[in-house]
């Protein structure tokens, strides 16, 4: 997940909270004067919600109601629909070029077998599960109570990319989704996890325009999630292919069909919390790929790009920029793609590799989609270190995988130039500050998570970031005193971000739960307070729903959102269509702001959806501002 620069570097010390509730913030057009967001880590809403059952008069899209499954998990009478497909990129002959849709596909009779991920066994010392309740206590104190005791369980006792035999049938799974969970394998484990980035999930999803209809009008079917995890994984940053290459050499196999199983006793607070307040499920992670892309379009409503520190444009190095071409001989083994390697592309370039393919697409829609890629502009589409460090030293010297400062507008600078006050609250921030390389075990600071750490206007200099990026520690000592900035932005460390192998789910629902407790019990603070709980991205993992192209980044997979407040209470789940960017249009419509920039996509109308297909907006591409969740009239 996360990508750390490579020294130590002194930092300066964090003062006390710096903006207050009592700042003189404008004037809000809803009760709601708090706005807290947190992010998770790499679950889809079928991969979390595949079971969920809502109160009577509501409905959900999830792998129950299409009859994929049955509630014990089991295959349903239309299984079928999730079935998936191996693939032919036709470059066997060394002249191919990507496609996000091959054609030449053939039907899993049986999946590629399901492997194991995650630590095989507890430490002394971290990371997580660890050995003593009294270590996990010290590492981490970002849970709710009785949550602790899970920092110690989980290991799986298997190696790596090897078969997960907790998994009932692992070697012999249907063509489609299966059970995670099971007599082997409680909820309380690690898992593998599938591939995540950019160009991968362009082939997962497998949009194409001659596939849609009027239920299915971008035409994605969702079919080559084993496919992409076997053939080319996280890819290798130019590497050749290795030889005698096979369906388990990846280390993933068929990770990205599993689910959690709500039905059966999976996800329970979360569960809890669906069936007391508000859930969308046609909410969707905003880029196609992984944490830090998703993080910053969150941010800036906007990809940003390779540049020069000070706003001009420059052409990266070589060996930076995407080429998902198949390396000759090879069944979609891309040139140039990897976790340390490419990760820009020029999508205005049609020349570049991987371009045609998504912008055709785009293009060839009956209500055609504009990539919105500025000329001369390598935009980063996956996860590279931001531009600075914590201390605001500049990070490049340190990683040649580092995006150079930017200095597009984020969110920030609206609420800055508006006087609303904010905070980016990110856990272990404190100590990653003096510790950028986390070489301590218990930093599990995420530095690509913060849209805010990779701008000039933020991380430039020591006022500012004191004054806008804080601890969760900090976070928990202002909702007590009711000191809580009117925007909060709030980021779990990677012991409790709930991302699949490093991470657990209910981790995560730990640490959401013990924020969620702590506002309720301000009363003054839960008046007027909403509470989003979100995640970056689907992490890879198959999802059932409509996908809705908006530009030349996404949108991808449904992932999971929760709508915590007085407001939301009823059980009620949303079908509006939104994305990490409808959380930006609730801000700025709450506080009446104006969209960040001209071609920041909180440009975008909310979407029109009809009664009989409430999933796909007739006027697309749209995105809603979340407000309709809201029941104020009746509080």
């Amino acid at each position: 997940m996360m990508l750390i620069a490579l020294q130590v570097m002194a930092a300066m010390p964090l003062s006390a909270n710096a903006q207050s509730a009592g700042s003189t913030a404008p004037a809000t057009t809803t009760p709601i004067k708090h706005v807290i967001v947190i992010i998770g880590e790499n679950r889809t809403f079928d991969h979390v919600f595949a079971t969920y059952k809502p109160k009577e008069g509501e409905t959900v899209n999830n792998l129950l109601s299409e009859g994929i499954v049955k509630a014990n998990g089991k295959p349903g009478p239309n299984y079928s629909l999730s079935a998936q497909f191996s693939a032919l990129d036709n470059t066997t002959s060394g002249t191919g070029s990507y496609s996000n849709s091959p054609q030449s596909k053939s039907i899993y009779g049986t999946l590629p077998p399901a492997l194991a991920g995650g630590p095989i066994k507890p430490t002394v010392a971290g990371p997580a599960p660890f050995t003593t309740l009294k270590v996990a206590r010290l590492a981490d104190t970002g849970l709710a109570s009785g949550y602790e005791p899970y920092l110690l369980t989980g290991a799986t006792g298997i190696t790596g990319g090897k078969l997960d035999t907790r998994i009932t049938g692992a070697a012999t799974l249907k063509e489609g989704v299966y059970q995670l969970s099971g007599s082997n394998m409680p909820y309380d484990a690690y898992t593998a996890s599938p591939v995540h980035r950019f160009f991968q999930m362009w082939q997962q999803t497998d949009c194409n325009a001659d596939y849609a209809t009027k239920e299915n009008a971008s035409g994605c079917l969702n079919d080559l999630f084993p496919w992409v995890e076997t053939s080319v994984g996280t890819g290798s940053n130019g590497a050749a292919q290795t030889k005698g290459f096979t369906n388990t050499s990846t280390g993933e196999g068929s990770a990205a069909m599993g689910f959690y199983n709500m039905a059966q006793g999976d996800a329970p607070y979360f569960r809890e919390l669906a069936d007391k307040y508000t859930i969308s499920d046609n909410f969707h992670q905003s880029v196609m790929g992984g944490t830090g892309a998703n993080h910053i379009m969150f941010g800036f409503a906007d990809a940003i790009w390779y540049s020069n520190g000070a706003g001009q444009a420059l052409v990266p190095p070589s060996n930076q920029i995407e080429n998902p071409d198949p390396q000759p001989t090879t069944n979609n083994y891309y040139d140039q793609d990897g976790y340390g390697g490419g990760s820009y592309v020029d999508c205005q370039d049609i020349g570049q590799p991987g371009v045609p393919a998504v912008t055709n697409y785009l293009q060839s829609l009956k209500r055609p989609v504009s990539p919105n890629c500025d000329k001369g502009h390598y935009y980063l589409v996956n996860n590279y270190n931001p531009g600075y460090n914590g201390d605001g030293t500049l990070a490049s010297a340190y990683s040649p995988f580092t995006i150079p400062p930017t200095s597009v507008k984020s969110i920030g600078d609206s609420l800055i130039a508006k006087n609303v006050p904010f905070k980016y609250f990110g856990e272990n921030w404190d100590l990653y500050v003096t510790d950028p390389t986390e070489s301590n075990s218990f930093d599990e600071y995420c530095n690509i998570c913060n849209p805010f750490q990779y701008e000039t206007s933020i991380m430039g200099t020591q006022a500012t970031r004191e004054q806008y990026i804080a601890d969760t520690t900090q976070l928990y000592e202002d909702i007590d005193t009711g000191n809580l900035p009117p925007v909060s932005i709030v980021k779990p460390s990677g012991f409790n971000d709930g991302h699949p192998a490093s991470s657990k789910l209910d981790l995560y629902e730990g640490f959401v739960k013990k924020i969620v407790n702590q506002v309720k019990a301000n009363p003054t603070l839960w008046a007027d307070t909403a509470i989003f709980v979100t995640f970056d991205e689907g992490g890879g993992y198959y999802d059932s729903g409509y996908i809705q192209p908006v530009d030349f980044f996404g949108d991808g997979t449904r992932i999971p959102l929760i709508i915590v407040s007085k407001y939301t209470e009823g059980g009620h789940v949303s079908h509006e269509y939104g994305d990490h960017v409808s959380l930006i249009k609730f801000i700025e419509k709450n506080w009446g702001l104006s969209p960040i920039t001209t071609r920041s996509r909180d440009n975008l109308p909310n979407p029109t959806q009809k009664a009989n297909n409430p999933y796909v907006p007739t006027n697309s591409p749209a995105i809603g501002d979340l407000v309709d969740n809201f029941s104020f009239s009746t509080k």
